[in-house]
């Protein structure tokens, strides 16, 4: 197998840009690197778009998603040229669970009583966006990043539409696909057992545990670049 393209998914309040420390020792390595900019308006629509950016890929692609952008994975990842998963403090569904079912099988995170509800237009009707209290989110959602960084983070966070959470994944693709997991201890946005639990029951090939906050890829960039280069020799050993 040729070497694969990396693709890097953000999750919800972040943009691609919260994969940079990764991307730069990713390219530093002499990886095809992309990070893509999912819309967080509904998961079907989001994993549609990630879905037709990794088929414009010549080549293999390892696909790689961070919290929300687990679950968009799960489901981008059935485009015939993604050959591995590896999920960042994600989300893993079973084909037909939502979100919403998934996380309310544990207690919540701190993350929830610090969210922000408000209304954005949706055609004729008028859809709901999710974002996080500016003040609470250095310490909920960038806890470990640069205080400096964090509060730009926080200005700058890109909201999640309320409806992605009861919407149902139409595939599992981590059900043909070997998959990789990073769980960080201190998550204080998804209950990292929400991380294990997933990872556990969908069988992955390794389970990484960091002793890292939810933007790991931030404060632990290396550790989770070592965990995407493990898949990638992985896949491409076994062809």
């Amino acid at each position: 197998m040729s070497q694969p393209t990396i693709a890097l998914v953000h999750g919800a309040f972040a943009d691609a840009s919260s994969w940079a420390p990764a991307v730069r020792r990713l390219l530093e390595r002499g990886y095809d690197v992309r990070a893509a900019a999912g819309p967080n308006r509904s998961l079907v629509g989001d994993a549609a778009y990630i879905r037709s950016v990794i088929e414009q890929i010549d080549g293999p692609v390892v696909l790689v998603g961070h919290s929300y952008g687990g679950a968009v994975i799960g489901i981008a990842g059935a485009a015939q040229n993604v050959v591995a998963l590896v999920y960042a403090e994600g989300y893993v569904l079973e084909e037909g669970e939502t979100i919403a079912q998934l996380q309310g099988r544990f207690p919540d995170s701190p993350l929830v009583p610090n969210l922000v509800f408000s209304p954005f237009p949706l055609g004729d009707s008028t859809g709901t966006d999710v974002s996080v209290k500016i003040d609470a989110f250095p310490e909920i959602f960038a806890i470990g990043v640069d205080p400096e960084t964090a509060r730009i983070l926080a200005a700058s966070q890109r909201p999640l539409a309320a409806s992605v959470f009861e919407e149902p994944a139409p595939v599992a693709a981590w059900k043909t696909t070997p998959s990789w997991g990073i769980v960080s201890a201190g998550d204080r946005t998804i209950n990292p057992d929400v991380e294990r639990f997933g990872y556990e029951r969908a069988g992955f090939r390794s389970v990484t545990e960091l002793d890292a906050p939810h933007l790991s890829m931030y404060t632990h960039p290396e550790e989770v670049t070592q965990v995407i280069l493990t898949a990638v020799a992985a896949v491409t050993e076994a062809d």
